[in-house]
């Protein structure tokens, strides 16, 4: 790919995770909230169908962790886009999932349709 074309697909990206005013700094300079964003468009702009998201907000306070999970909600919707989230959370799976599946040791023990995520 052009260095044009990645450059500004990149800006594209960061845009879209609405971080486009931070391009300019270094990863201790930014906020836990703002360093999950970048980590969002680092797995967005090769524009994957699928996205593996392993406990992306877990280590966030509450209140951004809501806010983040909204974001995600709608980033999934906007770009019609397959998510396997894997979380502990329940609030975290059923605010983002259409199907929740629940393992434990590595079997499968529930599996259920949620009423939100993208129904």
């Amino acid at each position: 790919m052009p260095p044009s074309v990645g450059s500004g697909r990149a800006r594209d990206t960061l845009r879209l995770v609405q971080i486009d005013q931070l391009s300019d700094r270094y990863p201790h300079e930014l906020s836990g909230g703002e360093q999950q964003r970048v980590a969002l468009a680092r797995a967005l702009v090769g524009s994957p169908r699928l996205l593996l998201l392993d406990e992306p907000l877990s280590s966030l306070d509450p209140e951004l962790r809501a806010a983040l999970r909204c974001e995600l909600r709608d980033l999934q919707r906007r770009l019609d886009l397959t998510m396997i989230y894997v979380t502990h959370d329940r609030e975290d799976a059923t605010a983002l999932a259409d199907r929740v599946i629940e393992m434990r040791r590595g079997r499968v023990i529930a599996a259920r349709v949620t009423g939100e995520g993208r129904s």
